[in-house]
């Protein structure tokens, strides 16, 4: 673009006697129904050419197919002009840029962004929903750190609470002892079924108090279960020793599944954040904020912000008995997080139920005169659905990520194993390759679609191997593996061509547009940009593939050129699927 740009600025220059300022040349890539790469819209020059748009077009192309030995042809469709640059020059990007090992990745730009993703409270185990948060997240970070970024990936944990309380009365009341070694059962399902037995046992003595006279409401209230659970929380945070030491157990046992879970989603962290350490930090911010009056204070003691000249409405930040909300320890973490690493950008991957909290959350900070607030962005994504009776659940209501992987584990092995595809593989290997598949089609289904959306997974259809799908990606990458494979390695980089098949420019054009595509995605933090890209490419390559012969080319030279033409799709769809999190298997 910036190459067409200042032939664009000469032509215009000559033909009109005017010096362009760059940004005034609107290019755009040409559709594919019309000839050639690059379209230039002539409408801002008719004024300096004093001719309709088509007739300005004509001499400006005239003028640059002349001028410009880069430029093959042109073709003016009304006031559009669209280029086709030779093959000389393709061929020239091919070798000098797109061959490069580094290629795609941005230099380091000197900026640091944290992405916060995860965020599982340590009461039950990670589910579909979360599945999704730690997949964006991942892939995100993994895109900026391509796009010149320095990246710090955080997880807060939310392991504190009257929620944490309920499953460690429940397991009071009724585990008699029972571990995660006793009962064989990964840590985090252990505390779960102890905090969904606890609703199950509080609803019971709801009913019971209702059918001897109380409201729905007073037996809410009044059921034993609650009220213990209620003065277990004080205990915890007056320090009571017997109630921390329970609380550390469970939550180490919740730690190592989820661990566990994560190792198998191939999702990691930097740094973690732990809301029992952080949930007074937002008591100062309260303070400062009353001193700058940002915040007011209630007859009764609260402290409030008032958000409404901006179209939102007013906030408590503090109870009238001095207690912090939801949204005071928010304040104080990213404040903490912003003393701990100084970021240029923070990205918070949450639901987009929490899209009101958010936008006051970076409001008040804003107000309280942060400048780093300008930097915070939530990054907020749709739900996950499921057509129904497709996966089990433990608890019955949500789908649990285990049970997910080990569903998308087994549908990968029927699928591979129909089309028989497994010969000569050993049995360590084949569970490896339909964990990849599995993953991989997982991965790739959620990462298609851009974050704000809400979607519908299935999973037979993320594994077809023909579709718009992981494996597909995942098989023509092997299937590029199995053709170099069969060649001794070459490193022939001056056995180039001077005419080049349709297929062979139309793949050149698309791994070209590899680093414009990685700065797009970091730029709208969106997985979903990459993910399509190495779609098209492996299109692209499979059409190639299949309309020009690789290994039985016309003559040596040519073989050479569709060898590295190869070498550099798989290196294009290798790197784009590593954005995304997803691992490609020499051979499938």
């Amino acid at each position: 673009m910036n190459f067409i740009t200042e032939a664009v600025a000469k032509a215009v220059k000559s033909l009109y006697q005017i010096d362009l300022n760059p940004a005034d040349v609107n290019l755009q890539e040409t559709r594919k129904e019309f000839e050639g790469q690059v379209t230039l819209v002539t409408f801002p020059f008719t004024k300096a050419s004093r001719k309709s748009p088509e007739q300005t077009g004509q001499e400006i192309g005239a003028f640059l197919q002349n001028q410009v030995d880069e430029i093959a042809a042109f073709n003016v469709i009304k006031g559009f002009l669209n280029i086709s640059l030779s093959d000389t020059y393709w061929l020239g990007k091919f070798y000098n840029e797109v061959l490069a090992d580094d290629f795609g990745f941005i230099k380091p730009n000197g900026q640091k962004v944290m992405v916060e993703y995860s965020s599982p409270n340590t009461n039950k185990p990670l589910h579909l929903g979360h599945v999704r948060n730690n997949l964006l997240g991942y892939s995100v970070a993994k895109i900026l750190e391509a796009a010149g970024f320095e990246v710090v990936k955080t997880n807060l944990v939310n392991d504190r609470g009257i929620h944490i309380c309920k499953s460690m009365l429940a397991w009071q009341k009724f585990g008699n002892g029972e571990t995660p070694e006793s009962s064989g059962m990964k840590g985090d399902h252990l505390v779960g079924k102890y905090y969904v037995l606890f609703d199950k046992e509080y609803k019971k003595q709801i009913e019971e108090l209702v059918a001897s006279g109380q409201s729905e409401e007073e037996a809410k209230k009044n059921a034993p279960l609650m009220k213990g659970a209620q003065e277990m929380l004080q205990k915890w945070e007056a320090g009571d020793a017997e109630v921390i030491g329970l609380w550390k157990t469970m939550n180490s046992w919740v730690y190592a599944g989820f661990a566990e879970t994560y190792k198998r989603l191939g999702v990691e962290f930097d740094k973690y954040y732990y809301e029992s350490n952080t949930y007074l930090l937002g008591k100062d911010i309260v303070e400062e904020g009353l001193e700058k009056g940002v915040f007011f204070q209630k007859e009764d003691g609260s402290v409030w912000v008032d958000l409404t000249a901006d179209g939102l409405d007013q906030k408590l930040v503090r109870r009238s008995d001095g207690t912090s909300v939801y949204m005071t320890q928010d304040l104080g973490t990213a404040q903490l997080k912003y003393d701990d690493f100084h970021m240029n950008e923070s990205i918070y991957v949450v639901g987009n139920e929490q899209d009101y909290h958010f936008k006051v959350l970076f409001l008040i900070l804003e107000k309280l005169g942060k400048s780093w607030a300008k930097g915070l962005y939530h990054l907020s994504y749709g739900m996950v659905d499921l057509p129904s009776g497709k996966m089990k659940s433990r608890e019955g209501t949500v789908v649990d990520a285990d049970d997910l992987i080990d569903e998308m584990e087994q549908t990968a092995k029927e699928q591979t194993e129909a089309l028989g595809k497994t010969e000569g593989l050993s049995e360590v290997d084949k569970a490896e390759l339909y964990h990849t598949i599995g993953m991989g089609a997982l991965k790739y289904f959620l990462l298609k679609v851009d974050p704000k959306k809400r979607l519908l997974f299935d999973p037979n259809e993320s594994v077809d191997f023909q579709g718009h799908t992981g494996p597909f990606i995942q098989y023509t990458h092997a299937r590029i593996r199995s053709v170099l494979s069969r060649v001794a390695s070459s490193d022939n980089t001056g056995s180039t061509v001077s005419k080049l098949f349709p297929e062979e420019r139309d793949l050149i054009l698309l791994l070209n547009q590899f680093p414009d595509i990685i700065e797009q995605a970091a730029k709208g933090h969106n997985p979903a940009a990459i993910a399509n890209y190495a779609y098209e490419v492996a299109k692209a390559f499979n059409k190639f593939y299949h309309e020009r012969s690789i290994l039985q080319a016309e003559d040596e030279q040519t073989k050479q050129f569709r060898l590295q033409l190869s070498a550099a799709s798989v290196n294009v769809i290798k790197k784009g699927m590593g954005l995304l999190g997803i691992e490609v298997p020499e051979r499938m």
